[in-house]
């Protein structure tokens, strides 16, 4: 008999919307980061730009583990990494165990009266990944997917997913700097070709002179994207 899963109770940087809340964006943050630092981090970019009058954005935050990456070290990673390549398998058994955490982080936006179609999933690096993996396996209903600087592996459980996947799935929106020292841009590429050839309606943007990291272009085209997605 299978253990039971002990329940996290995340952390979460909340910002509110200003007016009736009828949407909800959870973005997950890169390996090492916080809620609170991604948050910050895109109000640095952009002022109150990412606060809209009806759509709340949840920044919840990985709990530590042991980072393969980082020789076995703690830190805030939302599932391990045999190593940062896309050559290698998904590491399952810690990309399930934070799936089921975020399942019921959107089963709480969902409790609270917000339906799936108007929830969307995203992230930047590993946490956009992450929002892949809970999206196309688990939640295909969500309004969209943004995954900013974030590959897939090569086989990826997230591809076996979208092969089986019954209607429609949401739209992917990819975005990638040239200057990435950590996330080769062809990997990205190779992640929108993949999504793309298996009928996932993609959007991929690409910043020649960007190094891993956000920039203030790329999310004035994210919040247009949002608000296409989750309109008031």
């Amino acid at each position: 008999m299978a253990a039971a899963t002990k329940v996290l109770n995340l952390q979460k940087n909340i910002v509110c919307q200003t007016g009736k809340h009828t949407a909800s964006v959870i973005f997950l943050h890169g390996s090492g980061d916080t809620g609170e630092g991604v948050s910050s981090w895109i109000q640095d970019l952009m002022g109150n730009g990412m606060v809209f009058s009806h759509i709340r954005t949840v920044f919840p935050t990985a709990p530590p583990r042991p980072y393969t990456p980082m020789m076995g070290h703690k830190s805030t990673v939302w599932f391990d990494r045999h190593r940062i390549s896309p050559d290698v398998p998904d590491h399952m058994e810690s990309v399930d165990y934070m799936c089921e955490h975020l399942n019921r982080l959107i089963e709480e936006e969902v409790k609270s009266g917000i339906p799936r179609e108007r929830i969307l999933l995203g992230g930047f690096s590993m946490g956009g990944a992450m929002a892949m993996q809970v999206a196309y396996r688990h939640h295909p209903s969500v309004a969209g997917v943004a995954a900013l600087s974030a590959f897939l592996n090569n086989d990826s459980v997230v591809y076996k997913a979208v092969r089986e996947a019954n209607g429609s799935l949401p739209e992917l929106f990819l975005c990638q700097g040239g200057k990435d020292p950590l996330v080769v841009p062809e990997w990205v590429k190779q992640t929108h070709r993949t999504m793309d050839s298996l009928g996932v309606p993609c959007q991929f943007h690409f910043f020649p002179q960007m190094y891993h990291e956000m920039c203030a272009q790329e999310l004035e085209l994210l919040r247009t994207w949002i608000l296409k997605k989750l309109p008031s």
